[in-house]
C-alpha cells in the first residue's frame, strides 16, 4: 500500500508542524507514505467563492501529484471532502484518475480506524481535552454521529484520542455546534462567524479545557483567533500532534 500524503496549503504554510505529525505519525505505524513536493492547493477557497471554473489548474496539479497512490491521506477533514465532491479532470484520463482519487483518499483518523484499524498507540498528552467536531468532517465524512439524530453516537477521532495515556476528554454542551469558520462564511459573515466562534469558545471554556483539539487546522485557527483577542489561556492542537505525541512534559 503505497500513500501519498496531502497536506493542505494552509496548514503548509502556517502550521508546519501538523504536518511533520501526520508524516511521523503515519511512518511509526509502518505506513509506506511519500509527500509529493509539486503539490498545493486543492482549488477548495476558489470553489467556496463561487469560482470553480477558475479550479482547473488545482484539479490538474492535484491529479498528477496523487494519481500513482493507492491511498491518499490527509489532515484535514475539509479538503478532503472538497476532493471528494468536486475533483474534476479535463479528458477521459483524468476523469478516471479522478474518480480513482476520490475513492481512495482519507482524512487522516479515518484511515487510522477503518484502514489501519488501530487499536494501540504509544501517544501521551495528560491534558484536559475539548474535541471540536467540524462540520466537514462529521457531516461530510461521517467521522462521528450527529445529536439530532436518534442513532447510536460514535466518533472515530475520540476512539482514537480514548487510546491517549492520560488525556482527559471533557464534556460539552454542545458537542457538535459549528464553529463558524465556514471558509470564505468567516469573511463575508464576519459578525455572524466572530459569535458562533466565542460561543464554541465558551463551551470549552466552561468545562474546564486546556486545550481544543479537531481534525481541521481550519477551525482551530478561527478558535484559536477569538481565544487570542479574549485573552483566554485556552490552546488548540491538531488532532495528529496528540497522537503523535510521546513526551508527557509538552
Amino acid at each position: 500500500m503505497k500513500v501519498g500524503l496531502f497536506i493542505p496549503c494552509y496548514i503548509d504554510v502556517l502550521y508546519p508542524k501538523v504536518g511533520i505529525a501526520t508524516f511521523t505519525l503515519l511512518k511509526k505505524m509502518n505506513v509506506d507514505v511519500v509527500y509529493p513536493l509539486g503539490q498545493t492547493c486543492c482549488g477548495q477557497p476558489m470553489a467556496n467563492a463561487g469560482y470553480e471554473h477558475l479550479t482547473c489548474g488545482t484539479n490538474k496539479n492535484f491529479i498528477q501529484q496523487f494519481r500513482n497512490f493507492d491511498i491518499i491521506v490527509a489532515p484535514s477533514g475539509s479538503c478532503v471532502l472538497h476532493i471528494k465532491q468536486h475533483l474534476k479532470g479535463e479528458n477521459d484520463i483524468e476523469k478516471n484518475q479522478a474518480l480513482q482519487i476520490q475513492k481512495n483518499i482519507y482524512e487522516l483518523t479515518e484511515f487510522l480506524t477503518d484502514v489501519l484499524k488501530v487499536e494501540n498507540l504509544k501517544a501521551s498528552f495528560p491534558h484536559k481535552v475539548g474535541f471540536h467536531q467540524s462540520c466537514h468532517g462529521q457531516r461530510g465524512l461521517h467521522l462521528s454521529g450527529m445529536s439530532e439524530l436518534t442513532a447510536c453516537h460514535f466518533s472515530k477521532p475520540e476512539q482514537l484520542l480514548r487510546l491517549v495515556k492520560g488525556i482527559e476528554l471533557i464534556p460539552l454542551e454542545k458537542k457538535d455546534e459549528c464553529c463558524g469558520f465556514g471558509g470564505t462564511f468567516c469573511i463575508t459573515e464576519e459578525a455572524v462567524s466572530s459569535k458562533m466562534g466565542k460561543d464554541r469558545l465558551a463551551d470549552h471554556i466552561k468545562n474546564d479545557a486546556e486545550f481544543i483539539t479537531g481534525c481541521d487546522m481550519s477551525c482551530l485557527m478561527h478558535l484559536d483567533g477569538i481565544a487570542n483577542r479574549e485573552k483566554s489561556s485556552v490552546k488548540v492542537i491538531h488532532i495528529a500532534e496528540i497522537l503523535n505525541r510521546e513526551n508527557q512534559d509538552q
